[in-house]
């Protein structure tokens, strides 16, 4: 059923497109459409605390042979929390220097719903206040946290519960395998809300195009282009840098031997179905089966730059269309919040979405922003993938040659 997700939220884009055009401004329709959209926002509510909490824990408890590989362990866990960092580093400063979006005006006209979530503050700039913001946020009791959608108190109790579980319990723990179960069924019951996402498409597109009058269309397709591009800049200049400087990989080579997990990820938009390839492709790189063992199917679990990139860019220009000014407190959150949430990304379709999530409660952007993200993610989602697999193959050949396995 998954493959049938996409033509659904164009079809469904479609409806309320039509819909609009032909009864512009209906009272049943309007107070239809904002009928759809409060059940789609309801059901993402619903779901998005235990989603986000059980998505961070298992992927912090199954970083298990950390423990057995000591260094290629901590060279993994680096490579991969510096090279996030740099993606999302590299989208902001692309995106606050390039946004071709504010050529058209916010969305003021749309009515957004109340997430009730406990957000960062946005009042004050000075470095002490940022800090004095985000510790607030971050240490709080765990149940507040969950009952309030409080998403830095979510991850940083699901992050010390996961790291203090991977010290005391064995590798065989059954309440680790209970761990990893419910977390499989939150995924599935993820799964399930996405099919919501049609309804509340026909909503949201029915409220925008009759009050927006088209402008979102273009202003999609701009920010489409700055993913793209930004995202082919951190695959083509920056990871083969890292091969060449850290791992002795000239660029060429690297584009050969990668040129067939890239394909398939472009196909399948999923970097565990990608891995069989990968582990070939790490092979004629030359990379010790050992480390390739390690490092791939964690990095299928953790290493998302291209996700992270995505959700960095993706918060900038939801905030503008929603008429919100982040200043250094939010911008500071963004950063933190896409990092953690690419830590064990969920296996569902447009899987990126529940740390999308996690980043617009964190700074006050309506859950709104899902629906029009959702228009144009299907495609973006196939770049990501191939940044994250090229990520991975890169981290192969650098920690198989600083790791010393052999």
């Amino acid at each position: 059923m998954d493959r049938y997700l996409f033509p659904t939220v164009v079809l469904a884009a479609l409806v309320g497109f039509v819909l609009a055009t032909a009864f512009p401004g209906t009272p049943w329709l309007l107070e239809g459409a904002a009928l759809f959209k409060e059940l789609f926002l309801s059901v993402l509510k619903m779901i998005v605390a235990p989603l986000v909490f059980f998505s961070v824990l298992s992927g912090i408890v199954r970083l298990d042979a950390a423990k057995q590989l000591r260094r290629i362990g901590t060279l993994t866990i680096a490579y991969y929390v510096i090279t996030t960092a740099f993606a999302i580093t590299l989208g902001l400063t692309v995106v606050f220097l390039f946004h071709p979006w504010t050529n058209a005006p916010p969305l003021s006209a749309i009515e957004t719903a109340s997430t009730h979530a406990t957000l960062i503050g946005t009042s004050e700039n000075t470095f002490g206040a940022l800090v004095r913001n985000l510790l607030a946020q971050m240490f709080v009791n765990p149940f507040a946290a969950l009952a309030k959608l409080n998403i830095l108190g979510i991850v940083t109790n699901s992050i010390v519960l996961g790291l203090s579980l991977l010290m005391v319990l064995p590798s065989d723990s059954v309440v680790k395998r209970s761990i990893h179960e419910i977390t499989n069924a939150i995924y599935k019951l993820a799964s399930w809300a996405v099919w919501v996402v049609p309804i509340g498409i026909v909503g949201i597109v029915y409220q925008m195009t009759t009050n927006a009058n088209l402008a979102l269309i273009g202003q999609l397709a701009a920010f489409s282009g700055v993913v793209i591009g930004t995202t082919l800049l951190h695959m083509v200049i920056i990871l083969p840098s890292i091969a060449w400087l850290g791992g002795g990989i000239q660029p060429a080579t690297l584009v050969k031997k990668t040129f067939r997990p890239i394909v398939v990820a472009l196909s399948s938009s999923s970097s565990a179905a990608t891995l069989p390839v990968s582990f070939h492709a790490a092979n004629d790189l030359g990379v010790s089966s050992t480390t390739a063992s390690f490092v791939l199917p964690l990095g299928a679990t953790i290493n998302m730059d291209g996700t992270a990139l995505f959700e960095g860019v993706a918060a900038i220009f939801l905030a503008y269309l929603f008429g919100l000014d982040l200043n250094a407190s939010a911008t500071v959150t963004v950063f933190l919040v896409a990092m953690l949430a690419s830590i064990g990304a969920p296996g569902i379709p447009s899987g990126s979405m529940a740390g999308m999530q996690m980043v617009l409660l964190a700074v006050g952007i309506p859950l709104e922003g899902i629906l029009i993200l959702l228009m144009v993610e299907r495609p973006l989602d196939t770049i990501r993938t191939s940044a994250n697999v090229l990520g991975d193959l890169v981290g192969c050949v650098v920690i198989d040659r600083h790791a010393d396995v052999n």
